[in-house]
């Protein structure tokens, strides 16, 4: 449901008790954890557990397995998931008690009273980038509170509040969450049409990046991954606004240039160069180019920050993954299996590429499952193209979410439209008969792939099960 932003928008001190009803989510329960860690009283409700939702009972939040009315107890703000229905019986009872009901957005923003903002804004790649900034500034002795759409390997939380004066925030586009922050200083990695069932359409999606731009402070900063056009087009934007404006990027055009990059395995290297001069070379422990070029767009705002680049560069050296961002499961009979988020045509080629890069001599395997209709509806047959790079593919039904089904929008048509021979691809609607569908199909010295923002991630851990090992710790 879509619930308004307030004009006015209190600081999390202010909002007495406050209830979470959708707690499990990547969003919601890193607020959660922030406005605990802030001393605020929280409590929370969600229909099924989540990776998120152990940082939260470390510190003692209660937590709800349903939702009922009396789980509100007294409290005096709800902070409510984009994905709950206005039937929701906790929403109905906030709503007839006049509650202040806040978005995910209002609840975010509430936190970062007192901070100085940086926000990560794209298409894609968000999550990772602000993981690799906040490593990054942790290295350079920041101490940020930060907000994540993922876990961080290295803490093991996908939120935290630091000592620091800076938030690093991930400022999602899909809803129009990330208009509300007003940061300091924003870093764009691409814009590419997605969420055109909020936006309406792709020239309105793009006219979203550019009231984000209008929304940093005064003579704040703009860092653009410049090598994607969406990105760049948003210099000029930025520079009327009297904005710095710094462009990153492979292209000789580029303010600060990556050179030299490297993709052995699983790991990626590069230079990074700046009027003409080396600053030094940076090494990452995951694949692909679109993480070597997130990690240089982390690496520029830290600069800018004042920090020093070999602080900066070795934060970026020790970051090890987000979970769901190309995630090493585990490795059983030959076979290793990994899953990551990608659930848009381009992060799909993405993760591919990086895929491969880790597969070497060794076959790529992918289970796909699309992530929700009116998506799948528009892109489905891009996804089906993208998934032709891998060597075997697997794709399930439609994961729903907060929509409702549609019987002419199905997997079978991000199936039908894989560029492989008939063999090698199938659509297998049950999702319990996928991990089986997996092993029948990979041999020692592949790489298993699960793709897709929904339960597909449920399954690495049982395709390794049915190879006779366990997930990795």
């Amino acid at each position: 449901m879509r619930i308004p932003v307030p004009d006015v928008i209190p600081p999390a001190s202010q909002l007495g008790r406050v209830h979470f009803v959708g707690v499990g989510g990547a969003a919601l329960s890193g607020i959660a954890r922030i406005m605990a860690r802030q001393s605020v009283p929280v409590t929370g409700s969600d229909d099924h557990d989540t990776p998120f939702l152990p940082s939260l009972r470390e510190l003692g939040v209660p937590l709800h397995r349903s939702y009922a009315a009396d789980h509100l107890g007294d409290a005096e703000t709800l902070v409510v998931t984009t994905a709950a229905r206005e039937t929701n019986p906790e929403v109905v009872a906030g709503l007839e008690r006049g509650l202040r009901i806040l978005p995910r957005s209002a609840g975010l923003k509430s936190v970062m009273e007192g901070h100085r903002v940086l926000a990560v804004a794209g298409t894609h790649g968000k999550t990772t980038t602000t993981s690799l900034l906040t490593m990054a500034l942790r290295a350079a002795g920041a101490d940020p509170t930060y907000a994540i759409g993922g876990v961080l390997a290295a803490t093991g939380r996908n939120a935290d509040a630091g000592t620091g004066d800076l938030f690093v925030a991930e400022a999602d586009e899909s809803d129009g969450a990330f208009l509300v922050y007003g940061p300091r200083a924003a870093l764009v990695t691409n814009v590419d049409a997605d969420h055109l069932d909020v936006w309406g359409s792709e020239e309105a999606y793009r006219g979203a990046f550019t009231d984000f731009v209008g929304t940093i402070e005064d003579q704040g900063l703009l860092v653009l991954c410049a090598d994607d056009p969406g990105a760049a087009a948003l210099a000029e934007v930025g520079r009327a606004r009297g904005l710095e404006v710094v462009t990153v990027g492979e292209s000789a055009a580029c303010d600060v240039r990556l050179t030299g990059l490297e993709l052995p395995g699983a790991e990626a290297s590069f230079d990074v160069e700046e009027g003409g001069r080396t600053l030094g070379r940076v090494t990452l422990c995951v694949p692909g180019r679109h993480y070597a070029l997130d990690a240089a767009g982390a690496l520029v705002l830290g600069l800018r920050l004042g920090f020093a680049f070999e602080d900066l560069a070795r934060g970026l050296g020790e970051f090890t993954g987000t979970g769901r961002r190309m995630e090493r499961k585990g490795e059983a009979g030959g076979v290793r299996v990994y899953d990551s988020y990608a659930h848009h045509p381009v992060e799909i080629a993405g993760d591919l590429q990086a895929a491969r890069a880790v597969a070497g001599e060794g076959r790529v395997v992918v289970a796909y499952q699309p992530h929700l209709v009116s998506r799948t509806r528009i892109f489905g047959t891009a996804m089906g193209e993208a998934l032709g790079a891998a060597d075997e593919v697997v794709v399930l039904d439609v994961y729903l979410a907060r929509e409702d089904a549609d019987p002419e929008v199905t997997g079978a048509l991000v199936a039908g439209a894989v560029p492989l021979p008939p063999e090698r691809v199938v659509f297998v609607p049950d999702l319990d008969a996928v991990p089986a569908e997996l092993v029948s199909r990979a041999r020692p010295g592949d790489l298993v792939l699960t793709l897709g923002a929904g339960s597909v991630t449920e399954l690495g851990p049982r395709v390794l099960d049915l190879l006779g090992g366990a997930a990795d710790a």
